[in-house]
């Protein structure tokens, strides 16, 4: 029978799924349910099944909750301003240093921004990688000699912004701040502040579940900070203990080992981008990160001594068990270190986990593993209802379940049975055999040392299988020499860097004996670094498409139905059943990712800047801009566009299209065309006239460099192109460039036309463009989608350009932090007066517009497509055959 506490957490922790994803949640629970009941009871699926649909209802409560909360704070934040307010710390102080930057960091006031309106400057920009819905413009960057500030998350309780009261409490990520606070700390703080930028992307993850769970809205940068109370609490002690032993790291280990020392024992994850890449590609993060080992030889080791001592103090070795008073001082032992360690998802469910087994023991029962890790999953989803969305728990809760229930079938399958009679030579358990009666040393046997060798390895297998599909979904690339890289840097980080980190934070009483285990550690870290560097460099990785919400369900259906059969042979039909239905819904995402026979616009969510992917009528598709902000560690190619082409299966790109040199527009380029095929590039050719920056330069060297052909205005322009089943027209710069003109009044302008629906594209074209659009082509510019020019400015979208254009539908790119006012209120007045339905990327994130040549649909996120406006009567759309 299966442990209805088991069916019980993993239930609790599907509700996350059930809330984000229904209908394959629900089905794969259905059948789930059906595969289990021999094996489950009815009582058991029964409240298996109530406690899926309370976790389901209690996360989207959380979810709808947190949506209302960041409008609430975009609200109240729009545009950035400059705040005075009073705030508490609530959370463990992160330092940033100086490794974890991708480049300049920007300090209030600090990058300078492009004509145009390049980037958002609201003092703090766009998230850092890995922080799905944090956004902020770079970390404060401390000045030359000084040592890097800290990230600190702040519940504001009052104050002003730009002079306006905040009416009520919200939470805060701020950069910048001193190194010596801790939770519970109270601050007067001035700071350049702005609501959080989501990212909102019709088939990518809801960034809302980060503002569930931790309640932060809001980042920015300090620009002053003054502590008003210290506090004096168990937090603010682990806190000053971690800044303590931060202190010794930095001061004793190796300089390129001591952020690998930070990541190992406090959970601080700011690595060179170089290295991050590497441990990645490699599959070796985990080695870096503080799980469920970590914490094992943490608290045996206390456990060890403190029993050590126990045993000997004859009052209390004679009337009470000191293994029992040891589990019971262990308990707290271990929250307080995964507390200690970061307090991250992986950490606290091992000490869940650790918790449950020496309440056991303390309970004079035998800690079973599976009991345990039930007990772990159930306590954490009934605690939060969005764990499940938590990457570091779900990978250690992944790795686990692979361990339980895959180590040992994987060792059986690979590691050699011993013969009966003992294997010969093999006269003892090390590796090198033992000794022989006669005190003559033996050697192992082959099959012995194959043991010795692939017992190891039956343990990796078992916890990347488990990981698998975790690590499909959240990167791009699958560590095809992740196995091999394992089996020879686990041993070193494992048995070496561990233990001797962990040693160093208690040693500052002896330097000689910290400097060694610093020395030792160091040297194990930059070990495991070098195999990681290794093996990212060889390039062997597998390229997979994120799994869908549907495959997941199918891999979990499947599952279910090979843990419910009995015999081998249902097992893997159960499986062979889980991958034939993989395939299969591997082909629709296929297809829905390139729909044939309609013209499909997505105006893209990527904060104050450009990015539309257009998919064509024949499976084609085209991508005009990528976004982009000036000094900001986020790219949105890397964090929008290629997860976006990746989940639609988009290998290869027909046309990327510049509509002008400015950051805003070209950001996001470089990351998005390293990842596919680029068929060519559209360049109005003004940043190589005027130059426009290294990244624009680079851009197009390298693109040449792989024989993509660069057209431009005078190539482009004059006649209609047929791009996979789509009409395009360039009706601007035309004939070519206007060197009277600045970039934005030289922008691309194209009109996309499938039967009788068009859309217009503008870039950022202003009046003086926009006269000659209309002097030249009239009324023939009309079109039922309108990308509004510039983002909504003043200076563009005039009365005579709508009324010729007629737009039923605007679609104005601009981010929640932008403090350019956009878009300007005489903008959206005048698109209202025209009746015009206007979509705006800073509120409800993309647009996705579709049609078929007659019928329109239109969508924003989370929400299914329905008909879009349209105009009664309105004349099919002209072909412009214009010289």
């Amino acid at each position: 029978m299966i442990d209805p506490v088991l069916l019980l957490g993993l239930a609790l922790a599907a509700g996350a799924p059930l809330a984000l994803s229904p209908t394959p949640t629900a089905l794969a629970a259905a059948l789930a349910a059906a595969a289990l009941r021999q094996r489950a009871g009815r009582a058991a699926l029964a409240v298996a099944a109530a406690a899926l649909v309370v976790g389901g209802l209690r996360a989207r409560a959380l979810l709808d909750g947190a949506g209302a909360l960041h409008e609430g704070a975009a609200a109240l934040l729009q545009p950035p301003a400059r705040c005075e307010v009073t705030c508490a710390v609530v959370a463990s102080p992160v330092v940033i240093g100086a490794g974890a930057r991708p480049g300049a960091a920007a300090r209030p006031g600090g990058a300078a921004e492009r004509p145009g309106g390049a980037a958002e400057r609201p003092g703090g920009a766009a998230e850092r990688p890995g922080e799905a819905a944090h956004a902020h413009d770079g970390e404060a960057e401390a000045p030359d000699g000084e040592a890097p500030a800290a990230r600190i998350d702040v519940e504001i309780a009052g104050g002003t912004c730009g002079g306006r009261p905040l009416a009520r409490p919200l939470r805060a990520r701020l950069y910048g701040a001193p190194r010596d606070l801790a939770r519970g700390d109270r601050l007067e703080v001035v700071v350049d502040l702005a609501p959080i930028h989501l990212f909102r992307n019709e088939g990518l993850r809801d960034a809302t579940a980060a503002i569930a769970r931790s309640g932060i809205v809001a980042s920015g940068t300090i620009v002053d900070a003054r502590r008003t109370y210290e506090a004096r609490s168990i937090g603010a002690a682990v806190d000053r203990a971690r800044a303590f032993v931060r202190g010794r790291i930095e001061a004793t280990f190796h300089p390129e080992a001591a952020a690998l020392g930070r990541a190992l024992v406090l959970g601080e994850t700011d690595l060179a981008p170089e290295d991050q890449d590497a441990f990645r590609e490699s599959g070796l993060a985990h080695l870096l990160a503080v799980s469920g080992t970590h914490l094992v030889l943490a608290v045996a080791g206390f456990a060890a001594a403190l029993r050590a001592i126990l045993v000997r103090v004859d009052p209390i070795a004679a009337r009470w068990d000191a293994g029992r008073i040891t589990a019971a001082l262990c308990v707290p032992a271990a929250w307080l270190y995964a507390d200690f360690a970061g307090g991250g998802g992986s950490a606290m469910r091992a000490a869940a986990m650790l918790s449950c087994a020496m309440g056991a023991r303390l309970l004079g029962l035998r800690p079973v593993g599976v009991r345990s890790f039930a007990l772990s999953l159930a306590g954490a989803a009934a605690v939060d209802p969005l764990v499940a969305c938590d990457l570091s728990f779900g990978l250690s809760a992944a790795a686990t379940a692979g361990l339980l229930w895959l180590q040992r079938p994987l060792a059986a399958l690979l590691v050699p049975r011993e013969p009966p009679g003992g294997d010969g030579g093999d006269g003892g358990d090390g590796a090198f055999g033992g000794d022989r009666a006669d005190g003559v040393p033996t050697v192992a046997s082959p099959r012995a040392l194959a043991r010795k060798l692939l017992a190891p390895l039956a343990t990796t297998l078992a916890a990347m299988f488990g990981c698998a599909p975790l690590l499909l979904l959240n990167g791009e690339t699958f560590p095809l020499l992740g196995v091999a890289a394992n089996v020879v840097a686990a041993p070193i980080g494992e048995l070496a860097a561990l233990p001797f980190c962990l040693a160093h934070a208690v040693l500052s009483w002896c330097p000689p004996v910290e400097r060694g285990c610093a020395l030792v550690g160091s040297g194990a870290l930059l070990a495991v670094r070098a195999v990681a560097r290794a093996s990212a460099d060889t390039g062997l990785v597998l390229r997979l498409p994120e799994p869908t919400p549907a495959q997941l369900a199918a891999l979990a259906a499947a599952l279910a139905l090979a843990w419910a059969a009995e015999r081998r042979a249902g097992r893997l039909a159960a499986l062979a059943a889980g991958a034939a239905a993989w395939l299969l819904l591997e082909g629709v995402a296929v297809r829905a990712g390139a729909p044939r026979g309609v013209l499909r616009v997505s105006v893209l969510d990527v904060g104050q800047g450009d990015a539309i992917l257009i998919d064509l009528p024949e499976g084609g598709a085209m991508l005009v801009d990528a976004g982009g902000f000036v000094g900001s560690p986020v790219d949105p190619g890397a964090r929008v566009i290629r997860p976006l082409l990746r989940s639609r299966r988009r290998a290869r790109l027909d046309a990327v299209v510049l509509s002008h040199p400015h950051p805003d527009h070209f950001g996001g380029l470089p990351a998005v065309v390293e990842a596919v095929e680029v068929g060519e590039l559209w360049d109005t050719g003004q940043g190589e006239a005027e130059g426009a920056g290294p990244v624009y330069r680079k851009l197009l060297a390298d693109l040449r460099r792989r024989g993509v052909p660069i057209a431009r205005p005078a190539a482009l322009c004059g006649r209609p192109r047929a791009l996979s089943g789509a009409t395009i027209e360039v009706l601007a710069p035309c004939p070519e460039l206007h060197p009277d003109r600045g970039a934005n009044d030289n922008s691309f302008v194209l009109r996309i036309t499938h039967g009788a629906r068009s859309a217009l594209l503008v870039g950022d074209a202003e009046h003086e463009a926009e006269e000659a659009l209309v002097a030249r082509y009239g009324a023939a510019l009309r079109a039922d989608l309108l990308k509004v020019g510039h983002h909504g400015s003043r200076t563009s979208t005039g009365a005579a350009l709508l009324a010729a254009v007629d737009p039923a539908v605007a679609a104005v790119s601009c981010g929640v932090r932008n403090r350019f006012g956009h878009p300007s209120p005489e903008v959206l007045s005048r698109l209202s007066a025209r009746g015009v339905a206007v979509a705006r990327m800073d509120r409800g994130g993309a647009l996705v517009w579709e049609t078929d040549g007659e019928r329109v649909l239109w969508s924003r996120p989370g929400q299914p497509p329905g008909p879009a406006p349209d105009r009664p009567g309105r004349p099919a759309s002209l072909r412009l055959d214009v010289p």
